[in-house]
């Protein structure tokens, strides 16, 4: 299935990382919900993906159908669900995941500000910007360098 550039995204961030068995479980789970997601009757063009075992992307192409509070409200009934199988929190927006040598890592605000004011997250640290909205952005603008991020503006007096 081929999704517009303007396809809405959701990016959900977990405070731990699944194991592959999760991870495995966790995107059957989300293949079986967007298989059958629905907005006043009519099927969404929706997927989902688990990624670098931390991330839930759901991704809807709106060209066929619309997405509807009522069909957000069961996007998230299915992660609330996951939250509670799996013990994570999905929800916490103030937990900040960023990468070293290909390894991502999630860590809450108050840490994420000392390792930037420590200088072990620096301008050139790739971080994820989970607030992208469509999978253009998400293409372009969810994995970027501290110094392109949201990040950057809201840690500039560390640097």
């Amino acid at each position: 299935m081929s999704f517009s550039p303007q396809s809405k995204v959701w990016v959900y961030q977990s405070n731990r990382a699944f194991t592959e068995t999760e991870a495995n479980a966790i995107q059957q789970k989300l293949n079986d919900f967007t298989a059958n997601w629905k907005a006043h009757g009519h099927q969404l063009a929706a997927k989902a993906l688990v990624l670098y075992n931390f991330f839930i992307v759901l991704t809807v192409d709106e060209a066929s159908a619309g997405v509807t509070g009522c069909s957000i409200d069961a996007s998230v009934r299915v992660l609330k669900e996951i939250e509670q199988e799996y013990g994570i929190d999905l929800f916490n927006r103030f937990n900040m995941a960023y990468k070293i040598d290909e390894q991502v890592i999630v860590t809450n605000k108050e840490d994420f500000e000392t390792l930037v004011s420590i200088k072990k997250v620096t301008p050139e640290t790739t971080v994820f910007n989970n607030m992208v909205q469509t999978l253009e952005e998400f293409q372009t603008k969810w994995e970027v360098p501290f110094e392109q991020s949201w990040h950057s503006k809201v840690f500039a007096h560390l640097l």
